[in-house]
């Protein structure tokens, strides 16, 4: 995924209001910019490390800025803009990446499903057989090069994998694929030491068939890109 334009870079201040972010710029100047991203942003915050935010044209903004890249502490890039990863995985399958739902014939985009009033990221048809695809977006690199999900108590991504493993005991595939924007991240693993409850949801959904991929990127000023498949730790 090209930015439009090369993202610009200044320094990081500080998080605050869940939304909202400053950047300290060259010249001295503060600039507030809009955070998207809901998560806790664990490793991701590091004060006086360097930033990259893309500006939008858009004059009815408050806040043209976005706050796209970050440098965590080991020194690695972590894509933080959640409103990327769709994107990107819609392009890693379209560049035939994910060689187990290469040949899909329609794809459509946040589809009703389920029992609890969820939408589903792609409904993929693969030899006119349906494939539910949930992306979540991974930040939280720790120890050993291994990136965690999720970074924070996530109700709504237990939910998520409730509903795909009601799929998958449907007798239809299910997939939960995580989109890894962190250039240090080798392997995935779910975070029960920060959310047990989407840990257990996690291991009863893969027990009843839902199969489990990631995806990792190259980062940069320039662009990200989903280019590699990464091993996800089922333990």
């Amino acid at each position: 995924m090209l930015f439009p334009e090369r993202l610009q870079q200044g320094y990081l201040i500080q998080r605050y209001k869940r939304f909202l972010v400053d950047i300290r710029l060259e010249s001295g100047e503060v600039l507030t910019a809009h955070c998207p991203n809901t998560g806790s942003m664990k490793n991701c915050l590091l004060p006086d490390a360097p930033a990259w935010f893309s500006l939008s044209a858009d004059k009815k903004r408050k806040y043209p800025a976005t706050w796209e890249i970050a440098t965590t502490p080991s020194g690695h890039l972590a894509g933080i803009n959640t409103g990327r990863a769709n994107r990107l995985v819609r392009e890693a399958l379209e560049a035939g990446l994910v060689p187990s739902l290469m040949g899909y014939e329609l794809l459509r985009h946040e589809v009703a499903y389920g029992s609890e009033g969820s939408r589903i990221d792609f409904l993929l048809h693969i030899k006119d057989q349906p494939v539910y695809l949930e992306v979540k977006s991974v930040t939280l690199g720790e120890q050993d090069g291994c990136g965690f999900f999720p970074d924070a108590v996530s109700a709504r991504g237990a939910r998520h994998l409730r509903e795909l493993a009601a799929m998958a005991r449907a007798g239809h595939r299910a997939v939960l694929m995580y989109c890894v924007q962190h250039t240090g991240i080798a392997q995935v693993a779910v975070a029960s030491h920060i959310d047990p409850v989407y840990a257990a949801a996690f291991h009863q959904a893969v027990e009843q068939g839902v199969e489990v991929l990631a995806l990792g990127a190259r980062i940069s000023a320039e662009e990200i890109t989903l280019d590699r498949l990464l091993p996800v730790v089922m333990d």
